[in-house]
């Protein structure tokens, strides 16, 4: 029997490749090759499955993130940089599931409710680590928000910006960010 995180982990596959429309019970047994009875032992049913796939593709594609993040050391320049490493370099990181949750988001109030909350929790970061650095207050909501478009507005460009593109820009962009204070010891 599949675990729970292997249906759900099912689920961001088939939404990714595939789309919302094709996140059905028999589309999610037949790409794990397992029956309804695992699926339900897990979720009862696909209103219960939607909310907790939503829910598994907050904690892994933005808390995760930020926690990994927040690891990098005390420097908000080293958590930033850790950050930018991370979301461009991982493996696990799938761009095309963002641009299918931000398509579900267009026709699910579900989900458009998660991907409120999700990019605000990763503008609101990247606003905390911009306050870190230094910047100013005034500059801290159009900063975080700058940074979060470009990665955004990178997904959503046909072809892709490649990841060393990326990282291109983040460094033209981050040297608007003041030099770390240094605190006194």
């Amino acid at each position: 029997m599949a675990s729970k995180r292997d249906w759900l982990e099912a689920g961001l596959e088939v939404l990714s490749e595939e789309g919302a429309p094709s996140l059905t019970i028999e589309r999610l047994c037949a790409h794990l090759n397992l029956t309804k009875g695992s699926f339900y032992h897990h979720f009862g049913g696909m209103a219960r499955y939607k909310s907790d796939l939503l829910e598994h593709f907050e904690t892994e594609h933005t808390g995760r993130y930020i926690d990994g993040a927040e690891s990098a050391g005390d420097s908000a320049q080293a958590k930033l940089y850790h950050l930018l490493n991370l979301v461009l370099d991982d493996k696990d990181t799938d761009h095309d599931l963002e641009i299918a949750v931000r398509a579900w988001a267009l026709q699910d109030a579900e989900a458009q409710a998660l991907q409120r909350r999700v990019d605000q929790l990763r503008v609101d970061y990247l606003r905390s680590l911009w306050r870190e650095l230094g910047g100013s207050e005034d500059d801290a909501d159009p900063m975080g928000r700058l940074l979060y478009l470009v990665l955004v507005g990178a997904q959503q460009v046909v072809p892709p910006v490649s990841a060393d593109e990326l990282k291109e820009i983040y460094t033209l962009a981050l040297r608007l960010a003041p030099q770390e204070k240094k605190t006194s010891e």
